[in-house]
């Protein structure tokens, strides 16, 4: 089998491509695809939205909807597999919304990114970017979201930053293919 990063991270503003990136990336693996969505739907427009990208992902993608549990879905995985976690920000939010401890999810997170033996390619946003909200619950989302891509990025083995879909290598090299 190819060699992919034990961890990559691919982050980028809204609609900045990252998503679709990550997917080709994960393709160009002859490992057998897992895709892990993390989004819910609380409205039309969000459902929409779901049903195209399940509609865009073919047979060869065993998706897994994990809203909160993402540390559990992980350790189903196979040997055999790659896995595409999109993404990171949803999840986040899911555990905010929901008044969970983000810190204590992104402890379970980490553990159970450690321990997995499967390639792990993971989509967050880049929140960083952008100006200080009014809101109290976004500037907390904003801290909380920063926290989380700066613990990820230093575990991990590539971090790719995505501007109007092009893809620039922050740390590791982008395996040959995935260009």
């Amino acid at each position: 089998m190819q060699h992919y990063p034990k961890l990559t991270l691919v982050t980028g503003g809204i609609a900045s491509g990252k998503s679709r990136w990550a997917e080709e990336l994960v393709t160009t693996s002859d490992r057998k695809k897992v895709y892990i969505a993390t989004a819910q739907s609380f409205d039309v427009e969000m459902e929409t939205k779901i049903a195209r990208h399940r509609k865009d992902r073919d047979d060869l993608w065993r998706t897994i909807e994990a809203p909160l549990d993402l540390a559990g879905a992980l350790a189903g995985a196979w040997q055999d597999e790659i896995i595409l976690v999109d993404c990171l920000t949803m999840w986040l939010s899911n555990h905010l919304l929901a008044k969970h401890d983000p810190g204590a999810a992104a402890d379970q997170l980490i553990d159970a990114l450690a321990a997995l033996e499967v390639p792990v390619v993971l989509v967050t946003n880049e929140v960083g970017a952008g100006g200080v909200s009014g809101n109290k619950l976004a500037r907390r989302f904003a801290q909380e979201q920063g926290r989380l891509n700066q613990r990820i990025a230093k575990r991990a083995d590539l971090v790719v930053a995505v501007i109007s879909g092009l893809p620039l290598a922050l740390k590791g090299l982008i395996p040959d293919g995935a260009q």
